[in-house]
C-alpha cells in the first residue's frame, strides 16, 4: 500500500469512522503519535485509547485532507479538523458548538505501515472557539 493510501485510510477509517481494527493493521505496532492536542502516544492501543478521548470530546469529529505531499517513507499532510464540542475539552465542559481547525502532519513509514505521525494543529484557533484559557490542556 502506498504511503498516500495509508495516510487516507488512516484518516478516513481510523479518525472518522473510528474503525480500532483498520488502526491495528495500518500503524505499526511501535506507532509513535505526537500531536497539538496532547502527549506523545507509544504504541497502537496508546493512540487507539487517545482516539476515543477525542471522539468523546468532539462527536463527529472529522479529518478533511486537502493535499498530500508524498517523499519516499515521509509525508507531509494538510488537513482540517472539526466536531462538536460535547465533552470536556482544554478544560471547558461541553457546549455544543462545532468547531474546525486548519493542521499539518507529518508521517514516517515503515515495512508498508505508518511508523511515526506528528500532528501540530492550531490549538490557539480552537481555544478561541470554546473561549478557553490561553495554555489550557486537553
Amino acid at each position: 500500500m502506498t504511503p498516500t493510501r495509508l495516510i487516507e485510510r488512516f484518516y478516513h477509517e481510523v479518525w472518522n469512522l473510528a474503525d480500532e481494527a483498520v488502526a491495528r493493521e495500518i500503524l505499526a505496532p511501535d506507532f509513535r503519535f505526537r500531536g497539538s492536542l496532547g502527549p506523545e502516544k507509544r504504541g497502537v492501543d496508546g493512540f487507539i485509547d487517545y482516539t476515543r478521548q477525542i471522539h468523546a470530546a468532539l462527536g463527529g469529529y472529522t479529518c478533511t485532507i486537502f493535499e498530500i505531499i508524498e517523499q519516499g517513507e515521509r509525508a507531509a499532510v494538510r488537513l482540517r479538523f472539526a466536531g462538536v464540542h460535547r465533552g470536556p475539552f482544554f478544560g471547558v465542559e461541553a457546549t455544543g458548538r462545532e468547531i474546525a481547525w486548519p493542521g499539518a502532519a507529518f508521517f514516517r513509514f515503515a515495512d508498508g505501515r505508518i511508523a511515526e505521525l506528528w500532528v501540530l494543529g492550531d490549538v490557539e484557533a480552537v481555544k478561541a472557539q470554546l473561549g478557553a484559557a490561553v495554555g489550557a490542556g486537553l
